[in-house]
């Protein structure tokens, strides 16, 4: 599940299915240095999240996990494998995400981000995300030391 499309290949969306769970968690280990592990998408999955994966081929572009409140969605992961990065996946993942989250009447789309990751700030910010907040020592960094979050929205 790790092939390179080819120019023939159309990107499609499948549902995240525990039968996409080693390659995800595979892509997951190589993306973060703090990844998800099989654990937290096992739970993702139970608790019936929305959750996607971006697929041309065989190969696994990325995926995302968002979870619906009230009047809103909170992405909880979204991810580029990092042999398909900087090729415009993110912004077609999201714009998923946001169709997906105005038709179950989302007002907001929220997430949030490590303050250290300017690269995914700026994709979110590009694609009309506005800093709104700040989590103080919200991610784990290293054995001592937490990282902050910025905490971002999107007004549907």
């Amino acid at each position: 599940m790790s092939a390179v499309p080819d120019a023939t290949q159309e990107a499609r969306f499948e549902p995240l299915t525990v039968g996409w769970l080693p390659a995800v968690t595979a892509v997951e280990q190589t993306a973060y240095t703090h990844p998800w592990t099989l654990r937290n998408f096992r739970d993702a999955l139970d608790a019936g999240y929305q959750a996607q994966v971006l697929v041309a081929g065989e190969a696994l572009l990325g995926y995302f996990i968002a979870m619906k409140g009230v009047d809103e969605v909170h992405l909880l992961n979204i991810t580029v494998a990092p042999a398909h990065q900087r090729q415009g996946w993110a912004r077609v993942m999201l714009d998923a995400l946001a169709l997906w989250s105005r038709g179950q009447h989302a007002q907001w789309l929220w997430l949030e981000v490590r303050s250290s990751n300017l690269r995914a700030f700026q994709i979110y910010a590009a694609h009309g995300f506005r800093r709104v907040g700040l989590r103080k020592a919200y991610y784990p960094d290293t054995a001592f030391k937490r990282e902050d979050a910025i905490v971002m929205s999107l007004q549907l």
